[in-house]
Order: structure tokens, then sequence, then C-alpha cells
């Protein structure tokens, strides 16, 4: 544990809270692509089945039991509550096209090629991309709420923290993860022209939008 670790983990926690305040005090989920949240759930899903076999501290299990109860509870409201306010028809991203490839690399590149090692490799990759049918909604509307993309801009922070955390544990811990880091390295490069739009608008007080 670190400073960029914690901070990152707060991040994620915070960029979670707030989507699912958004939705549950608007009762809509306009805006927010149902299928990047089902990555999410994915990716938390095969990345914690580490919670079946091994302990390694209160925080450690608490986090990834809120990420998964979270995961499921915000497509629960997407797809089940609040359906009637679900925008599909802008929420058009092909998934197929993110999973299989990852699914196929992360049985190709992996620590071990073993069941429990691969699906965690898959929610490492699949992570790196599973925002992009969200940008892609954005960019499909033209705009986004100021409440979605603070929970944008949580989520990229977090993922940015996550770097200086991977560097730090090397260069004080002698830890070095490649697949960890060039998948966190393609995530944070997929938010830079949202953080971007992010300080230049979204701060200023205007309304974000993306180039159609």
């Amino acid at each position: 544990m670190n400073l960029f670790r914690l901070t990152g983990d707060l991040s994620h926690l915070a960029a979670i809270i707030i989507l699912l305040l958004k939705i549950w005090k608007s009762r809509s989920c306009a805006g927010i692509s149902g299928k990047s949240q089902i990555l999410f759930a994915i990716v938390f899903t095969t990345r914690y089945l580490d919670l079946l076999t091994s302990f390694i501290s209160l925080y450690n299990t608490c986090m990834k039991v809120i990420y998964i109860g979270c995961a499921y509870a915000t497509v629960y409201l997407i797809y089940m509550k609040f359906r009637a306010t679900y925008d599909g028809n802008h929420d058009s991203f092909r998934v197929e096209f993110l999973v299989v490839p990852v699914g196929g690399l992360a049985v190709l590149i992996n620590h071990d090629f073993s069941l429990l090692e691969i699906l965690w490799t898959f929610s490492i990759y699949l992570e790196s991309v599973a925002i992009l049918p969200q940008l892609f909604m954005i960019s499909k509307t033209g705009e986004a709420e100021t409440i979605t993309t603070h929970y944008l801009f949580c989520l990229g922070l977090y993922r940015a923290l996550y770097l200086f955390n991977w560097i730090w544990r090397f260069y004080f811990e002698g830890f070095f993860d490649l697949i960890a880091i060039v998948a966190g390295v393609v995530q944070t490069v997929l938010y830079c022209d949202f953080f971007y739009l992010y300080v230049t608008k979204v701060l200023k007080g205007k309304k974000l939008s993306l180039p159609a």
C-alpha cells in the first residue's frame, strides 16, 4: 500500500458512488452506457475470483466486494429498475470487438497459463478498453451531463494514479508487472482527450461535448 494506490482506490470508489447517486437521485440512467457497465462487471468478476481462494487483508477483501456489488447494482439499475430511461439507440458500440480480441490476448500473453491467471489477465486487458462504449455514446449524443463527466474524470484519475503506484512499487519494492502497466497506459491514453475537455470546459462551467 502507498499513497498513490490509496488515492487511486478512493478515486475509483468516488466514481462508482457518483454514478450510482446520479442514477438513483435522477431516477434515470440517461447518458450512461449500459454496455460499459456490463464490461466493468465482467472485469471485477474475473479479477476477484481470488476471493474464493485467498485472503490478503480486510481492506483488500472489502474493496473487492464493494466493487463487485456496486458493478452489478449499476447494471441492475440500468437494465431493470430504470430500463425505460436507458438510451439503447445511442449505446450501440459492438462490445464483441473488445471482448473477443481481449480474451484471445489473455490466453496468449499472461504470467502463468492457469485458469485464474488467464481470467485475471483478461480483466486487466478488458478494463483498459471498457470505457470505450461510454465515450462512443457521448460522441454520438454530442454531449454529457456534468455529473457524468465527474464520474468519468474520477475513473480516469484512478487509472492515472495507479500508473504512479506501479512506478512507486518498481523503485521502492522492485516490483514490475508489464501487463498491468501497459494496460494502464492504454486506458489512461484513452482518457487524455476527455481530460482536456474536462479541464477546458466542465471546470469552467461549460457543457462537455465530444466531436461526432
